[in-house]
């Protein structure tokens, strides 16, 4: 919404594109997805103008004046200053390269990335249908069509195909099927807790060490949030030496 356009007038006062979009701001996922869009919302523009009808009632009234709303405005201010002022002092955290070159060299062990795999599936109910496709392949039938056919997994969309996972992905009877046998492979039916799996195996990778490249954007995500929270510390203490602090429990 163009923050500029004047959508209505209440008393004199506008209410314009800016007051649109914090009001769809402010909404939840669900309300603001329903309300949100380029084309604009007359719904919306409506509860802006009874809003701005309560408020003119509210200082016609004095209401502004009242012991209690000065109560409320001044506990909304001191903790909007308060996140104000957490979001200054982080803000001065800085992510240099050398940080984060020298955090992935003191921490290489932690970015490694297990044995890997890439595999397709039909997944039956019964076994007996399972024992029934797997001959089908086994005298010439296509795996990718007889998953499309006869797989209860999404993945049928794609002829049985997975994807590549790791270990520890996968339940234990299907992982050890896939890791233990060779790349080409087609099992017989493999039973796990979701039915009978005909795996077939299409590629299989070592464990490797991940490279600088491929983790940089979780190291620097990493070194920030440690620097953050260095300058959190630091500050605090600072705070704690200047102002008296007295606990009571």
């Amino acid at each position: 919404m163009d923050k500029d356009k004047v959508l209505a007038e209440v008393n004199g006062k506008k209410i314009t594109g800016v007051d649109y979009n914090l009001f769809i701001d402010s909404l939840n996922p669900q309300l603001k997805q329903y309300f949100g869009g380029e084309e604009l919302n007359k719904d919306v523009v409506n509860e802006l103008v009874y809003q701005a009808l309560l408020y003119e009632d509210a200082m016609e009234k004095g209401m502004d004046k009242e012991d209690e709303f000065i109560q409320v405005v001044e506990k909304t201010k001191e903790s909007m200053l308060k996140t104000y002022a957490l979001g200054k002092l982080l803000a001065t955290a800085e992510v240099k390269d050398e940080d984060i070159k020298k955090f992935y060299e003191e921490n290489k062990d932690a970015f490694k990335q297990g044995e890997s795999a890439d595999a397709s599936h039909i997944l039956v109910e019964e076994e007996d249908k399972a024992r029934e496709i797997y001959e089908k392949i086994k005298n010439g039938g296509d795996f990718e069509e007889l998953a499309k056919e006869y797989s209860t997994c999404p993945s049928k969309e794609k002829g049985g195909n997975l994807g590549t996972f790791t270990k520890g992905q996968m339940v234990k009877e299907f992982e050890d099927a896939v890791f233990e046998n060779e790349v080409g492979t087609i099992t017989e039916p493999v039973k796990t807790q979701f039915g009978y799996h005909i795996i077939k195996i299409n590629q299989k990778n070592d464990a490797r060490e991940l490279s600088f490249d491929e983790v940089k954007d979780r190291i620097v995500e990493q070194v920030r949030r440690q620097k953050e929270q260095e300058i959190y510390n630091k500050k605090i203490t600072e705070l704690k030496d200047k102002y008296e602090v007295k606990m009571n429990i």
